[in-house]
């Protein structure tokens, strides 16, 4: 196995990890008090304890934590709040559906981590198949629920307002 390569890559992963908490912390104190805060801050926490896990693998296999690459990862999540939503101060409601898909993403990659590091445990004792196959199933339902909260605010977001509560008139 090539270490060097090994190193670079979980280091990416690490710097989209800690982009992901944050992203993912910041999006549960915006929904905190809507019907989706509950399964939002389960996935927050649950991504805070994925890179903690992330971590503890590269501590095994012996890969240091590249400190600028994390603190690239910190700085990209705090600019990619700068996006346009439509409104100057407040968030709009096009703001979850971009957070949204930002986190999926980010879920995505997750998970594609996982499954090459599962797919390393054959030639790598100090990978524990166990506990890879318990993040893998772990980040599928991250998945999946980041996906069924994005449809449900799609649905929200889009939805052409209703004369009748718009306050429109005839």
């Amino acid at each position: 196995m090539d270490a060097n390569l090994l190193g670079i890559y979980l280091n990416d992963h690490l710097a989209g990890a800690t982009a992901g908490v944050d992203r993912s912390r910041h999006l549960a104190r915006s929904c905190r008090g809507t019907e989706f805060g509950p399964a939002v801050e389960e996935v927050a926490t649950e991504i805070a304890q994925d890179r903690r896990s992330l971590a503890h693998l590269m501590r095994q296999l012996d890969v240091p934590a590249r400190r600028y690459k994390v603190s690239v990862g910190w700085a990209a999540e705090k600019l990619g709040r700068l996006k346009a939503n439509g409104r100057l101060v407040h968030r709009s409601p096009l703001s979850t559906v971009i957070e949204l898909e930002m986190l999926r993403v980010g879920v995505a990659g997750k998970l594609a981590c996982w499954q090459t590091l599962r797919r390393l445990c054959d030639s790598e004792e100090r990978l524990d198949a166990h506990l890879l196959d318990d993040l893998l199933r772990r980040a599928q339902r991250q998945l999946q629920t980041l996906e069924e909260l994005h449809l449900r605010q799609v649905t929200t977001t889009f939805r052409t307002p209703d004369r009748a509560t718009s306050g429109a008139s005839r």
